[in-house]
This record gives C-alpha cells, structure tokens and sequence, in this order.
C-alpha cells in the first residue's frame, strides 16, 4: 500500500510519529550534551551563584551599618547646621567680624564688604553671596584664602578676580557665600 493512498488519519498520525521521533532525538542529543559537559558546567554555575551570594550578603550589610548609623549622622547634620551657619539675627555683623580677623591675621585689607541675600525654598536656611576687594601682596592673599578655607563658619569660595595693583600689590575680587538659619 502506498502513502499516497493511506486515509488522511494514517498520515496524520504517521507525521505526528515521525515529529515525536525528531523531538525525541534531539531531546537525547541535548541531555547527551548536558550530561557530557554537566560537572564542570555546574561547578561553574555553583561558583557564580556563591560569589552573587556573597556580593548580596556584602550589599545587605552594608545597608544595615548606614541604617544603623543614621541618627548619628542626623545628630552631625544638626550639630553643623547649628555652628556652621550664622543666625539670620547677628549673621552679618559675624561675617564681617570674622572677615575682619582673617584679613588682620593674614595681613591683607578689605574693602567694599557686600551682600546679597537669596532664600532657599524649604531648607530652613537663607543664602548670602559675600563680595570685597582684597589688596596685598601674593602670599599674604594665599593666608587670607587658606583662613577662609579654615575658618570654623561655613564659606564657599565662588570666584576669585586677580588683579596687579601698583609696587608689588595685588587686588582680589573675592566672591563666597554662607548661610543663615532661618
């Protein structure tokens, strides 16, 4: 008997067969492959898996010792805001003064002390841009920067203009600014 003429179900079934077959021995081949290749393959896999551990269980502890430690570094963060920044009530009269200081100490003279005040939305404190004019020579001005840097009041350094002055006098542009709890 031909295929030809076998009942449309015979050749259903037969082609389902055959496709089983085909599965069938792709499927040994696989599991031969697996098996063949399956102790170093899966030391591998063991080795990756315990060093992934190992980073998570790093990584877990981690997050314990910063959640640990955050009252303290709230407590820090409290403590700075309040001896670092002036109060908004003597701020300026404590930034000149301590200007005064630095500049007496470093030798320099200051001149043309202005503010600008800017309030940060929402942060309980306000920003003050501080500008004067400095005039020394060169390694009384580097003094008077390193006390700025120094000082126990929080100042950041925004710019700084460098200008020559007459017999050996340098003239600074000095642009910072500092904060006032509000």
């Amino acid at each position: 008997m031909k295929f030809a003429s076998w009942p449309a179900w015979k050749k259903g079934i037969t082609a389902a067969l055959l496709l089983l077959v085909a599965v069938d021995l792709a499927l040994a081949y696989m599991l031969r492959e697996i098996e063949r290749q399956g102790p170093r393959a899966m030391r591998a896999r063991i080795v990756r898996l315990e060093r992934e551990d190992q980073l998570l269980r790093a990584d877990v502890a981690r997050g314990e010792r910063i959640r640990v430690s955050l009252p303290e570094a709230g407590q820090q963060c409290d403590a700075f805001y309040q001896t670092a920044f002036f109060d908004s009530t003597t701020g300026y009269s404590q930034i000149e003064s301590d200007l005064n200081s630095i500049s007496k100490d470093a030798g320099v003279r200051t001149s043309g002390l202005r503010f600008t005040q800017k309030p940060v939305k929402g942060r309980g404190v306000t920003e003050v841009d501080v500008s004067t004019k400095v005039t020394s020579d060169y390694p009384s001005l580097i003094r008077f920067i390193n006390g700025i840097e120094r000082s126990r009041d929080f100042y950041l350094l925004d710019g700084l203009k460098l200008h020559s002055a007459q017999s050996g006098m340098v003239e600074l542009d000095l642009d910072l600014h500092t904060y006032f709890r509000t």
